[in-house]
């Protein structure tokens, strides 16, 4: 038996031979895939089904479909449509998405308390408000343009200059906040 190399990603393939199953096939059998997200809640489980279907069609035009020729062609595809949801949905279910989720039974929540932006919110968005003015005026606007509806290379073309350029003072100007910010939280 041949031994995977050091450092592969993943085990060797299977020695069967591979097929492509066409998209009727894969989708013919969406009630595998929906049995096995059954532990999805209603509201996110049409997009993971969506997210099981685009990768098993994915998988198969890349070659990875490759049923063992004992098995019956359904069963087989069956089987591997299985894992594939099996994986999405623990791929879903470990998403920062699902581990900071609060359910509430009321749609918007119950409204306590002040509306609006948290008190730590404003202050530290006064907070970087004052690091900008104290920037140097070319890297205020540069800075400033990012949050204009005009695109950075339209800023650049206003202006004369070549848009990587633009780019270019745009990083600077971006470190050189980060580097005050630094300074200013010490």
């Amino acid at each position: 038996m041949k031994r995977p190399r050091k450092g592969a990603r993943r085990p060797p393939a299977a020695r069967h031979p591979r097929k492509r199953p066409p998209i009727e096939a894969i989708l013919a059998e969406r009630g595998i895939v929906r049995a096995t997200l059954a532990g999805i809640p209603k509201r996110d489980r049409a997009d993971v089904e969506q997210a099981v279907i685009v990768a098993a069609w994915s998988a198969a035009r890349r070659g990875l479909y490759r049923p063992n020729p004992a098995d019956r062609p359904r069963d087989a595809l069956r089987k591997w449509l299985h894992g594939i949801a099996w994986r999405q949905a623990a791929k879903y279910l470990d998403s920062a998405y699902m581990r900071r989720c609060v359910l509430d039974p009321q749609p918007l929540g119950r409204l306590r308390g002040v509306v609006g932006p948290s008190l730590d919110a404003q202050v530290e968005a006064r907070d970087l408000l004052r690091a900008i003015g104290r920037l140097e005026p070319h890297h205020q606007e540069i800075l400033l343009a990012v949050d204009a509806p005009e695109s950075l290379s339209a800023f650049a073309r206003q202006r004369g200059m070549n848009p990587f350029t633009a780019a270019s003072r745009l990083r600077i100007a971006r470190e050189a906040l980060a580097l005050r910010l630094r300074r200013w939280r010490r």
